[in-house]
């Protein structure tokens, strides 16, 4: 912790704008890196505990909807309405789904649960519902890796399409950025946000096309579930580009893109104005 006030301290010191936008990328670098040797320091697995946590999601819901509910789909290039196949396409949408809704609900109480930090008059406190979310995020780049090993063995290729997916974690990281700031802010005043939020990513869950295909969706709702909730595009993105080699959904990544730069700027906005009362309600 030591490392991390004097850190800190540089921040807040009288550094050039550039050399402080420096520091604070540095000070978030040593804090995500400190969380996750902290959640699983002792443990022998270590941090192969989030690709374990990950790939019994997807043994779970391939059973339930693959063997037991028969929902059966085709990919080129992969074998037909095999067991594998519905794996992989799973895989591909939970990969993204997984590290928003865990970068958010811990982002959520990320201020509430650092009260030491938010009494520092230097530490910028813009940093705490960002560690949270960028743990998450490098915790499923396990998984996609071991993704992307499954799909070059069962098809036997690699798409050229994977170079595209630093475009798809754009609005995925600025979404759950925004919502990470908001419910943050929030929480400090209201105690029930967390569990709210438990509530809501619940329906958000099955509004989108994750574990069953958007093909199943009726025709009237299709176009509103991928225009109006950026998971539903951004899940059917990655499928794209990890598995398809192509992108269907050009359009619907913009809209995505362009709803969770403006949920960014909002949570911003609401988290920089509550700032200023979080060491008095703490």
């Amino acid at each position: 912790m030591k490392g991390v006030a004097q850190k800190a301290r540089r921040v807040g010191g009288r550094l050039p704008a550039s050399s402080q936008r420096w520091a604070k990328l540095n000070l978030l670098a040593t804090l995500v890196r400190r969380d996750l040797e902290a959640q699983y320091k002792g443990s022998i697995l270590g941090n192969l505990w989030p690709l374990l946590n990950q790939l019994s999601q997807l043994v779970i819901y391939t059973y339930v909807f693959s063997i037991v509910l028969k929902v059966k789909l085709s990919l080129a290039g992969f074998p037909e309405n095999s067991d594998i196949t519905f794996g992989v396409w799973l895989f591909a949408g939970l990969l993204p789904w997984s590290a928003f809704t865990s970068g958010l609900i811990k982002s959520g109480v990320s201020v509430v649960g650092q009260p030491n930090l938010v009494k520092k008059v230097v530490f910028p406190l813009a940093l705490l519902p960002l560690v949270p979310i960028f743990t998450a995020f490098l915790e499923s780049s396990l998984g996609l890796a071991a993704l992307i090993v499954i799909v070059a063995v069962s098809s036997q290729k690699l798409n050229a399409t994977l170079c595209l997916l630093p475009l798809v974690w754009v609005p995925q990281l600025l979404l759950t950025a925004g919502l990470g700031y908001l419910t943050a802010g929030l929480t400090v005043f209201l105690r029930d946000i967390p569990q709210t939020l438990g509530v809501i990513l619940n329906f958000w869950f099955y509004l989108t096309p994750i574990v069953y295909p958007a093909s199943i969706i009726p025709q009237e709702w299709r176009a509103l579930i991928f225009w109006l909730n950026p998971m539903a595009a951004i899940s059917e993105v990655y499928r794209d580009l990890i598995l398809l080699g192509e992108v269907k959904h050009w359009g619907e990544w913009g809209v995505a893109t362009l709803i969770s730069a403006a949920i960014f700027c909002a949570g911003w906005a609401v988290y920089r104005r509550l700032r200023p009362a979080f060491a008095d309600v703490l």
